[in-house]
Order: structure tokens, then sequence, then C-alpha cells
């Protein structure tokens, strides 16, 4: 899907020298991850992913890193957005990649249930269990056995902001969401919209979403929603609309109103931010939102564009929300070896350091220093996604069937900007969203 594809090089970064060679990261890559031999030279591993352009670049270093350990080359093949669709086609014609990065949960559980998938290493699994907290071999796990490891994530629970807006306006980072909105309020004042919202992309109305719904609501219940345990009727479901409701509702805060947010999409959303003409104040979305900031506008991040933390909502704790890429490894690949020895590499803080200091990437690793970020604003994304620990909760509709949580113009996209366009009424909201959740998941149960 085109969702969150979106690359964040942003400000300088450290050298891959720098990375490679800080103690602080655990030493050389090659050494740190188990000598310098070169035991795989004359194998050549295929791994697959959706990265393009800047993102994939900075994964050839890592690649590169991996081929300097083990002697073996490798060779990266870009999938686009229909991860799921291209693989299989590949197997099926007899030329299946040895790894795959696979950018969803949903998608890892329909490899696994396709029998596609070799149960990584117990040295992968030794590594994962030192590492990283508990829910990410939970989210790579299926039926208790580990199939994906989890290499790159994201943060999105991050609201971006100008602080040239902030300022004028007289306002500081909130600290609890009923604060964001009175500060957004006061921004508007100051004649400025407060909000800038992608309602053209529905994928973004999720997040929303599921950030306060997290906030809300608690993990628990986040978990049970996300497994279709409980209905999208419940009542914390139509408290989490009526929430968002106080946003979408008032046009005031939103740049163009509600009809101007329903005609932005993502990338527009953070022009309308940092762009030459600023048209609003904030933008929520991941930390991805950054390398467009810089890339495209120029601007630079931590100084004229920064962000604070999706604040708490009520009583609520405040809400981590990510995304990530599993590692998985083909049973019809053609280098097993290869590709074992490959996700017991990723599975090292050293690996993460080779993009660490390229930008555009946060590890759950917590073995990695935060050291090895290029700048200030991407080790303080990484750092709260780290210390969130079991809290952390992987981006609801990426758990879902594609019908429901990942169709444009369909399911839980559309319902959402629906409301969007008329936030009047959020139990039929919640009465609509359920009767697609309903369909797409017994489909997926049948299949």
């Amino acid at each position: 899907m085109m969702r969150r594809r979106f690359t964040t090089a942003c400000c300088s970064a450290l050298t891959l020298a720098l990375a490679l060679g800080t103690t602080a990261c655990g030493g050389d890559p090659v050494t740190a991850a188990g000598g310098g031999g070169k035991d795989l030279a004359g194998k050549t591993l295929t791994v697959a992913g959706v990265w393009s352009g800047a993102e994939q670049k900075n994964f050839q270093k890592v690649l590169d890193a991996f081929t300097e350990k083990t002697g073996a080359q490798t060779r990266f093949v870009s999938t686009g957005d229909n991860v799921s669709t291209v693989v299989g086609s590949k197997i099926e014609g007899g030329n299946a990649p040895d790894v795959v990065m696979v950018p969803q949960v949903g998608v890892l559980q329909q490899f696994a249930a396709r029998k596609w998938l070799r149960p990584l290493s117990e040295k992968v699994g030794t590594s994962v269990d030192a590492g990283y907290a508990p829910v990410w071999k939970e989210y790579g796990s299926v039926d208790g056995t580990l199939y994906g490891l989890y290499f790159k994530a994201s943060n999105k629970s991050t609201v971006w902001y100008s602080p040239e807006a902030l300022d004028q306006a007289g306002v500081k980072p909130p600290r609890t969401y009923e604060e964001m909105l009175a500060a957004g309020r006061t921004v508007a004042d100051s004649g400025l919209p407060a909000f800038s919202v992608a309602g053209e992309d529905g994928w973004t109305l999720t997040d929303w979403f599921e950030n306060v719904y997290l906030s809300q609501a608690g993990p628990e219940k986040y978990d049970r929603l996300a497994r279709h345990e409980i209905p999208w009727t419940d009542p914390s479901v139509v408290r989490a609309l009526t929430t968002l409701s106080a946003l979408f509702s008032d046009d005031r805060l939103l740049a163009g109103g509600r009809k101007g947010a329903l005609a932005t999409d993502f990338p527009g959303s953070v022009e309308k931010v940092f762009g030459p003409k600023p048209g609003a104040g904030m933008v929520y979305e991941g930390d991805f939102v950054a390398g467009i900031a810089a890339t495209e506008f120029g601007r630079k991040i931590g100084e004229d564009a920064t962000f604070f933390p999706f604040p708490p909502v009520g009583t609520g704790a405040a809400p981590v929300v990510s995304g990530g890429d599993a590692a998985v490894v083909l049973k019809d690949g053609r280098n097993q070896e290869a590709a074992m020895a490959f996700l017991e590499f990723l599975a090292t803080p050293q690996a993460a350091a080779v993009w660490a200091a390229e930008g555009g990437f946060i590890s759950p690793n917590k073995g990695l220093d935060l050291g090895a970020y290029g700048d200030a604003t991407l080790r303080a994304t990484a750092k709260s996604l780290v210390e969130a620990g079991d809290s952390v909760r992987f981006d609801m509709s990426d758990q879902a069937p594609a019908a429901f949580g990942g169709t444009k113009g369909a399911g839980e996209w559309k319902i959402l900007q629906d409301f969007l366009r008329d936030p009047s009424d959020p139990a039929a909201t919640a009465a609509r969203l359920e009767a697609a959740a309903a369909k797409a998941y017994r489909t997926a149960n049948q299949g």
C-alpha cells in the first residue's frame, strides 16, 4: 500500500564510518556480529521489500555491511506496495526471494498461514529476547512461533508543528489532548488555522483514531478491537469517535475546514505547515513527516520544524502507536543459510546503527545506542518508542484484513472520511465500522 512509505531523510547525518566505529554502538558490525570470516563467499542473497529511493539506498548500506561481514553478495528487489501479490507470483514462478521485508502484521500472518515462512533460528530468538520489548516478538510470531524480526519501526504518535506559529500565538506544546485543542483554538485566533488534516488519505484518519483510542481505552481494549474480539459498536469506540468529533466538527481548527481537509493528501498536509505559504500551525502524523519537511521544504528539523508527543486523552496514558518492517525467511528461497545469517545480523544493534546514521530510520532494538542517530529529533522519537516498551501498539488498521483496514475508498478509510465530512453521529459511524469489519474478518477467516 502507499501508506507510510515516506522517507525520513532529515537533517545532517553521522557518516557511515562514524556509525560503524562508535564504541557506544558496539564497535565494528563485522566483528561484533560474529567475526569477520567470509563464510558465505560465493552465495547471493535476494531480499525483497517495498523500499525505493532514499530508503532503498540506505538499506543497501545495511546489505553492504552484511557482505563485508560474510562475503555473501546481495540483491534487493523492490516489490512496490503490494508485497503479498508480488511475492506470491515469484514463489509460483520458482523465483522466490530469500528474505522479504514485510510492512504489515496482517501480511506476515498471511504468509505464515500459507506455509511460506521458515521459523527463525534460536540465535535470532535469543537476540530478540535480549534486545526487544516482548511486544515486538509477539507481533513477529504466529501461534507461538517466531517468523518475523522487526528491523525498522516508526513512531506514529508525533504531532509536528511550526515553532514560529505557536510562538506567534503565545502557546507552548500541550501536555494533554484537551490542551492541544485549546492551543489550536488560540493559534486559530491568531489568524492561522491550527491543524492540517490529510483527509483525502483515509489512512491518516485511522491513525488519529488509533492514538485517541489507545490512550482512552488502554492497551488491552486496543488489542481486543484489533483482533475483532469486541465489536466496533463497543462504547469505547463510540467514545473515541466522540472525542475526535470535537476536532472534526470545529472548522476553525481545520485548515480549509472539513471540505479542505478532505481535499488534502498527506504530502499536502505537511506542505500546509512547512511549505513556502504556511496554512496551518500543526500536522499530526508519524516521524516520517520530518523527511518531507526537510527534503521538500528545506526545514531544519528541531529548529523550524519539530514535534511534541501525541498527548494523553483524559486520564489515559500517552499513546505510542508504531508501524514497522519485519524480515522473514521464505521456505522456497534458494539460500537458506545466507538468509538466516542475514536475519541474525539484522537482530544486532550494529546492523541498525548503519541505517540510523543515515536518517529516516528508527529501531525497536533497545541495544542500539541513541548516539547512533544522526540528529536530536530522531533520537527523541526513537527514545520514546523504546521507552514505551510493552505499551507500544502496532498500527491497528495494519493488523486488520486489507478489505477493512487497508483499501482506498472502502472499509475503515472510507467510513472515517465520511465521519470527517459529517461527525455528528459517532454511534452511527461505529455501526458502519462494525458492519464493514465483520464482513472483512469473516471473509479473511474463510480464506
